[in-house]
């Protein structure tokens, strides 16, 4: 039996059935940890001098390469990204 196809509302956890209240946060946390994976991948960066550049330990550069978002609040993940010479905005909807 074919499983039905459900049109994406464009942010996976509120498909997910999370609140979209925390449907919000969590994709705001998983953009941002891409993009600190993607901004070390880049500039080809050990564990250990992504933690240097950053201002953390090794082991945290480490959950956040395996993608431990359940380790990462959404302030840290914005810190980090300022660290890492990125500008954060947050847009609101009308």
């Amino acid at each position: 039996m074919k499983e039905p196809i459900t049109k994406s509302s464009g942010n996976i956890f509120l498909d997910l059935g999370f609140s979209p209240e925390d449907a919000a946060i969590l994709q705001m946390r998983s953009e941002i940890m891409a993009d600190l994976r993607k901004f070390i991948k880049n500039k080809k960066l050990t564990q250990a001098k992504a933690a240097e550049i950053l201002g953390v330990s090794q082991s945290r550069i480490s959950d956040l390469a395996r993608g431990k978002w359940e380790k990462f609040s959404l302030e840290m993940l914005i810190a980090l990204a300022t660290k890492a010479g990125m500008r954060i905005t947050l847009k609101r909807a009308a």
